[in-house]
């Protein structure tokens, strides 16, 4: 099976692929805003790993909002 050029693409899935990008992105942004201004102690775990964890998408930024946080 071949893998399709973005030119194959219809401009829906262009699209879809934008706002997923977008989504993504203002997570994992927000996630990393969140930890650095939040003290250790109100974070579960090391916030190093939370950080490096935000990069995995897309559960690493939501793992963090649902159960990184106190």
């Amino acid at each position: 099976m071949a893998q399709k050029k973005w030119s194959d693409l219809s401009p829906g899935q262009q699209r879809a692929i934008y706002v997923a990008g977008a989504v993504e992105t203002v997570l994992t942004a927000a996630a990393l805003w969140d930890l650095a201004r939040r003290p250790a102690d109100e974070v579960r775990g090391p916030k190093i790993a939370w950080a490096l964890a935000s990069f995995v998408q897309p559960v690493g930024p939501l793992a963090y909002f649902a159960k990184g946080r106190r």
